[in-house]
């Protein structure tokens, strides 16, 4: 079993990031950074496996599709200079995890130039080297990134469940429909729990 914690990065989850640019509310987002800290405490207790995304691109913007940079009419694109650094760049102030929940030493970092985790990264060779089947998600946003990964890694076999608590949207309505979409028909992509629960499960 491993832990994937998703993009809880400053430029979605702090006042002048690149979620914001999108006219989001962001302080939606800070109600999963204390279910995600007691998720990495119980994991790191139990010895698991941490692995933490981020998703960003190289300086040079080789990486980013036009079809990505050009959606939509945010206040700043990708790779515009922000309050942050530039938006969604490696590197950059904004791209990094919040300190609450920062990766410690010899914890996987995997920078993600997509949605989901496994597209351009080597995150499936990770994890095939550790032998994991079982994967506990958790971060933002949860119908587009976490959703996403969690598709991906059904596909490849992974049984996975969904901390509920320690994921959140901009979009409330949107996270409901994703908790539903993934418990669907008996757990079609995976199944949802508490941090509250998994802690239980763990320590017990």
């Amino acid at each position: 079993m491993a832990v994937i914690v998703i993009d809880m990065q400053r430029d979605f989850i702090e006042p002048g990031g690149f979620g914001e640019t999108l006219g989001n509310d962001v302080s939606l987002l800070q109600a999963a950074v204390a279910p995600c800290a007691r998720l990495l405490a119980a994991a790191r207790r139990a010895g698991l496996p941490v692995i933490h995304t981020r998703e960003c691109h190289r300086p040079d913007l080789s990486d980013l599709p036009s079809a990505k940079r050009d959606r939509g009419a945010p206040a700043l694109r990708i790779g515009d200079p922000g309050p942050m650094g530039r938006i969604l760049v490696a590197g950059e102030p904004g791209a990094e995890i919040i300190p609450a929940l920062a990766p410690l030493p010899g914890e996987t970092v995997i920078d993600k130039p997509g949605k989901g985790a496994f597209y351009g990264t080597d995150l499936a060779g990770v994890l095939d080297a550790l032998g994991i089947r079982f994967l506990v998600f958790a971060g933002v946003t949860t119908e587009v990134c976490v959703q996403t990964t969690m598709r991906e890694a059904n596909d490849r076999g992974f049984d996975c469940v969904l901390i509920e608590d320690a994921t959140e949207s901009y979009f409330p309505e949107f996270k409901a429909a994703a908790l539903a979409m993934i418990r669907a028909q008996g757990g079609i992509v995976g199944w949802t729990a508490t941090a509250a629960q998994f802690e239980e499960a763990l320590d017990g």
